[in-house]
């Protein structure tokens, strides 16, 4: 591969950082930076002033250029606000998918070009790899349990061309002791949580202190009532746990109507069903979908069997092979033809 200017954002975390050396080492011309994206309080291991004196330190380490970018305006708009919004209309959001696609892949993106870099790089557990065109798609990470192309599903091939994926190919203990043979500070820090700009179990009070109360009934799925509640920001599909709902038999949360404040809770056989309904959907216009693809609704979830159908340019619907449980309105749900990734989309209400 020839010589590269490559932006590697740098979290401050392991994988980042080996990614950051794997390229020094490969002759590539790399510079570091770390995004400044949350100033409230936060335990997850992102966006601190340790996380920035990390990554600082590792990049010292491998002798490259390292810089600060604060993005926490376009952060608070494109990521906090909507994930706020969502919760307020009864949807469950990825916040780490829309930080990916407003932040990462969108203002990082559109400045590492602006700056004339050639490609920017991440830690991701994803690889990009060329079909038999010629044309880079993205696939799996190696490490399965680790594999993290689900939250780059939005990636389209102006982005993949020009992105780089280092340890795509690494398992994590491969990452962790390459750092550890490098003696990089990040050898062992902890991961990271998804939802970086709220403390751990903190979700219900962030989220009350953004959203006036919206209290409402808890009935069955006979309408017959259960209770009430304070909050449907509270609540999200397939909750089991903490409804305040004691039943003497286990009770999932089986439908929000925001519209009413109404929570519906029923027996896990209310939740399945045989199909999901996509919006913004994002799949590639040159790739032809297989028959059969696997449908994946969570990060390190099981993918399932299914066949999709584009209904407009933009919407979908994924026929199930067989009923699973409920999608939360919000939550994103990838498409993949074995270990490649076609695409996906937004789970609706529908």
């Amino acid at each position: 591969m020839a010589r590269e200017r490559v932006l590697v954002a740098m979290s401050g975390g392991v994988d980042s950082s080996v990614a950051a050396a794997l390229l020094v080492d490969r002759g590539h011309d790399v510079t570091g930076v770390t995004l400044k994206l949350w100033g409230g309080p936060s335990d997850s291991g992102c966006c601190s002033v340790a996380d920035v004196e990390d990554a600082r330190r590792v990049a010292a380490q491998l002798g490259i250029p390292h810089y600060v970018f604060n993005l926490a305006d376009d952060f608070d708009a494109h990521v906090v606000e909507p994930y706020v919004a969502a919760h307020a209309h009864a949807r469950t959001p990825n916040p780490c998918v829309e930080c990916n696609r407003a932040i990462k892949f969108g203002v990082l993106f559109e400045r590492m070009d602006a700056l004339g870099f050639d490609a920017l790089a991440t830690g991701h557990h994803a690889r990009v790899v060329t079909d038999a065109r010629d044309r880079p798609r993205l696939a799996r990470g190696s490490d399965l349990a680790k594999d993290q192309s689900y939250v780059l599903y939005m990636l389209e091939r102006r982005h993949l061309a020009r992105t780089r994926l280092p340890v795509g190919e690494l398992t994590k203990a491969d990452v962790r002791a390459e750092a550890e043979r490098r003696g990089l500070r990040t050898a062992a820090k902890p991961e990271s949580m998804d939802v970086c700009f709220i403390t751990r179990g903190d979700r219900v009070d962030f989220l009350a202190e953004r959203i006036a109360p919206a209290p409402g009934p808890i009935v069955d799925v006979d309408g017959n009532d259960l209770g009430t509640h304070d909050g449907t920001a509270r609540f999200t599909i397939g909750q089991r746990r903490g409804t305040g709902v004691a039943l003497g038999e286990r009770r999932f949360v089986v439908d929000i109507d925001a519209a009413t404040a109404t929570v519906t809770m029923g027996r896990r056989a209310d939740l399945l069903r045989a199909s999901i309904e996509l919006d913004d959907v994002v799949l590639d216009p040159h790739v032809d979908l297989p028959d059969v693809v696997l449908a994946q609704s969570r990060a390190h979830g099981d993918p399932t069997p299914a066949r999709v159908h584009r209904t407009t340019p933009t919407t979908a619907t994924v026929e199930l092979a067989t009923p699973q449980p409920r999608v939360a309105p919000g939550q994103v749900v990838a498409l993949y033809d074995n270990e490649l990734l076609l695409g996906g989309g937004i789970a609706t209400a529908g």
